[in-house]
């Protein structure tokens, strides 16, 4: 069987007040406005009213087509080059995918240095900007959650697509390209610095004194991490990968219950303090607090691949794509805010400002590591491991969507699977040299979290008033406005405290520091 062209959601007047859209027609035209006073549907000329005199296999016709008008909507206008990529090749996601995606994006490494920024914060401070923070992040999900369909006929299936579509062709790509695929790229050449650490600590955690004398290197461990990743990759598109998200989810909300669990459980260090660290300058200290907000908005990451996970479900006129989206992505937040308040939380309780730049991770390896049983720890360093090559998938995701993209527009045919995996393999090798140029950059999460946080926390209110034009200093335009010129400047802001903190350090930051 043929398969039906896919369809998407048409805005229908709420009431009587509102205009009624114009309507494409099959041939390209567009209807004029209806006048009537009732809300206009593809079915509504299909009235029991009109069926009424007519016969019954002329009904059961009709019947049939208004059926059929129902799943598909109206005619969308598709780019047959979607089919051959990716983030767009399959269209059978559902609110469980949904759920499983946004999970796996959200939790991560970054939740695990929450509480350092709680050393420079303090309490107050410290669950007030990550309470903020949590509420701002989901109302800019929602705000992208809508947006992906908002014009009719059209989908918006990666988020420099819509960023075009709000701000233009050429604006919108010089403000969204680069900070996703910063983050994209970035979060992947920090996983692979995270992954391969923790598989060597998990590595002389089970082995214990029976370690060989020739232990693999730490950039040996990187490479290893960077194949298992590149294997995985071999998974041809964004659904497919739904069960290694699943796992990536199960294995983040467990090592982080762990974490914080066991921290709290132990006894805390003596000289513990809860004051916020003190800094010999009013610069140094601003700069300080700075970085450390920086940190909490890293810690709301995985805007960037919430359109392309929305692009892998089918939306029709019934069953447009925003209702599974909007459900799976609230379930996966409230398991996101069940994992980062009590990590940052019950870690700054458990180590106050002796918390290293490591984060809780390190700080438990640190100070209890001959408190705990070695099977306990093994197990949390082997679910951040899981966790670490489950996140590279989707954050990888639209890396390999534009490599594709670009060999698609200029050959007019799909990529092949030696070309796909060799885009593939260029990918993971390339971020695995660049981290073991730059090994400090698992530990720039303010400098990650300055760079990126337009993508979260600014865009989206912005391309809310460009695309849907709320009534001009109404209470909706303001507030949108508010945000998003709040979101540059904080942007700006953690960016000069990232680089201030990196500078200070001389660049010796490292994630986990092995005794």
């Amino acid at each position: 069987m043929e398969e039906r062209p896919e369809t998407e959601l048409i805005s229908i007047p709420a009431t009587p007040r509102e205009s009624t859209p114009e309507i494409q027609t099959p041939s390209g035209q567009r209807s004029p406005r209806l006048k009537s006073s009732t809300a206009w549907t593809p079915t509504s000329f299909i009235s029991p009213r009109f069926l009424s005199p007519i016969g019954t296999p002329m009904k059961r016709v009709l019947i049939n087509m208004k059926g059929y008008l129902e799943e598909v909507g109206h005619l969308t206008k598709l780019n047959p080059q979607d089919a051959w990529l990716p983030i767009t090749e399959s269209r059978n996601g559902n609110a469980h995918y949904a759920a499983f995606h946004n999970l796996n994006a959200g939790v991560g490494f970054q939740a695990l240095v929450l509480p350092v920024a709680f050393a420079f914060l303090g309490w107050s401070w410290g669950i007030v900007s990550l309470a903020i923070a949590y509420c701002w992040q989901l109302y800019t999900l929602w705000i992208l959650v809508q947006l992906h369909e908002a014009v009719p006929g059209k989908r918006y299936n990666r988020y420099v697509e819509l960023a075009q579509a709000a701000f233009g062709e050429r604006l919108g790509v010089w403000l969204a390209l680069f900070p996703t695929v910063y983050l994209s790229a970035g979060t992947a050449t920090a996983l692979i610095l995270i992954g391969g650490e923790t598989m060597k600590l998990f590595f002389q955690i089970v082995c214990g004194p029976h370690c060989s004398s020739n232990p693999l290197t730490t950039v040996e461990w990187y490479l290893v991490f960077t194949s298992l990743c590149i294997v995985l990759s071999q998974l041809p598109n964004l659904n497919s990968i739904a069960g290694l998200s699943l796992v990536g989810a199960v294995t983040a909300i467990t090592y982080s219950t762990m974490v914080w669990v066991l921290s709290v459980s132990q006894q805390r260090p003596p000289s513990i303090s809860y004051d916020p660290i003190s800094f010999p300058s009013s610069a140094a200290a601003f700069f300080s607090v700075m970085n450390a907000l920086g940190v909490v908005a890293f810690a709301f990451r995985g805007h960037n691949v919430v359109l392309e996970i929305q692009a892998t479900m089918p939306s029709t006129f019934k069953h447009p794509a925003h209702v599974p989206m909007w459900r799976g992505a609230k379930v996966a937040y409230f398991f996101i805010a069940m994992c980062l308040f009590p990590v940052a939380i019950g870690g700054f309780w458990a180590y106050g400002n002796l918390m290293p730049s490591g984060g809780i991770l390190n700080a438990l390896y640190g100070f209890h590591s001959h408190d705990i049983s070695r099977g306990l720890l093994a197990l949390t360093f082997l679910l951040v491991v899981f966790n670490c090559l489950s996140s590279f998938q989707i954050y990888s995701m639209p890396a390999f969507d534009s490599f594709e993209a670009g060999y698609t527009s200029r050959t007019n045919r799909p990529c092949s699977i030696w070309v796909r995996s060799g885009f593939r393999v260029f990918y993971g090798f390339v971020s695995f040299f660049i981290g073991v140029a730059l090994p400090f950059l698992s530990s720039l999460a303010g400098l990650l979290g300055g760079l990126t946080l337009p993508v979260t926390f600014a865009y989206p209110c912005f391309m809310w008033v460009l695309i849907k034009r709320p009534a001009k200093y109404s209470f909706n335009w303001y507030f949108n406005w508010i945000l998003g010129w709040l979101g540059i400047a904080f942007s700006l802001a953690f960016s000069i405290g990232g680089v201030w903190s990196i500078v200070t350090n001389g660049l010796k930051l490292k994630f986990f520091k092995p005794n």
